[in-house]
């Protein structure tokens, strides 16, 4: 028997690649939705408020629709990538990350609580250098904290770090200028 006479085993669905792409789907339909109540004034000629969220809810679209093609015929991932169990220690620490993440930045700010968060999904990732780890979640949060803080004039969670550095800040800029 050639190998032209065999046929290849039946396609089956991928059902967790499907179900990404349909809860990429509804995320797609809530941006839009949420577009929709956005008031759009008449002083907008072309670019108003709501260009930016139409654009990310088409990406997000047509990479749902993609996603849920890919699934129906089979998926992406090949046979042996489907075969290997899931590492539920990584997982969790991943989502303790996240959790910590949620639960830490209202009392501690943005910077101690991303810091935190950083260190646990990177150990979640495989990293064996908490201390590196640190280091560099913190050097991402600061400038996450004041690209938003200073740069764009939005508070998103200032702590006893943030506190101090705006202080220290402050006072420099006020010897700076006399």
């Amino acid at each position: 028997m050639s190998t032209s006479d065999q046929q290849a085993p039946p396609r089956r669905l991928a059902m967790p690649e499907l179900l990404i792409g349909i809860g990429l789907l509804a995320c797609a339909a809530a941006v839009a939705w949420q577009t929709l109540a956005i008031p759009v004034s008449p002083l907008y000629s072309k670019v108003g408020p709501t260009v930016f969220p139409y654009l990310t809810m088409t990406g997000m679209l047509v990479l749902s629709l993609l996603l849920i093609v890919a699934a129906l015929r089979g998926g992406w991932q090949p046979e042996e990538e489907k075969e290997t169990p899931t590492d539920w220690k990584a997982m969790g620490f991943v989502a303790a990350g996240l959790v910590a993440n949620l639960l830490l930045i209202h009392p501690l700010g943005f910077t101690a609580a991303s810091v935190i968060m950083f260190v646990l999904i990177c150990y979640g990732f495989g990293s064996k250098h908490p201390l590196r780890d640190a280091l560099l979640g913190l050097i991402l949060a600061l400038a996450a904290y004041f690209g938003f803080a200073r740069a764009l004039g939005v508070n998103i969670g200032a702590g006893f770090i943030e506190n101090q550095l705006n202080s220290v800040i402050n006072a420099i800029i006020g010897m700076a200028r006399g």
